[in-house]
């Protein structure tokens, strides 16, 4: 007889600190979509706010069709960790070498790894998407958060 499932998915691989800043973004706003329509309106707040209203608009499309996709043909829920947490998740850490291997370029790559998260059939549109949001990203010229993650006084999280 069997225990519960664990969920792999979530167990903590590092810190978000760790990350380089379109890594972390990807994975902070990942979070943040996940958390609920006020959550969603910031995200594209920051979007058109950093890149004018019809690119942020776009990037905010693409990147909505990415957790559309990954949602509704993801092999199986991409499990997150809170918004304001410290630790990086295994699935939070695929989504974001994904984003950034896709925002370089390396379609083959990209197509790879979409095929973890995703049916191979939606693989290459998700692929896409990716490509579209990492540049957006770029464009955005954000830093590592190491000086954002020394900034922050964060209490304990309990996972």
């Amino acid at each position: 007889m069997s225990g519960p499932v664990k969920k792999r998915g979530g167990a903590p691989v590092g810190f978000i600190s760790e990350l380089d800043g379109i890594e972390a973004a990807s994975v902070i706003y990942l979070r943040l979509w996940s958390d609920g329509r006020a959550a969603q309106a910031q995200v594209r707040d920051d979007f058109i706010t950093a890149l004018g209203y019809n690119q942020g608009a776009k990037a905010v499309k693409s990147f909505e069709q990415i957790c559309n996709l990954c949602a509704d043909h993801g092999r199986r829920p991409l499990m997150r960790h809170s918004v304001r947490c410290k630790c990086l998740g295994a699935d939070e850490s695929c989504f974001a070498n994904f984003i950034a291997t896709a925002s370089e370029g390396a379609r083959e790559d990209a197509m790879l790894i979409a095929t973890l998260l995703v049916r191979p059939d939606v693989a290459p549109l998700l692929a896409s998407c990716a490509f579209d949001f990492g540049l957006a990203l770029k464009r955005m010229r954000l830093s590592a958060p190491r000086e954002y993650a020394a900034a922050f006084s964060q209490p304990t999280t309990f996972h």
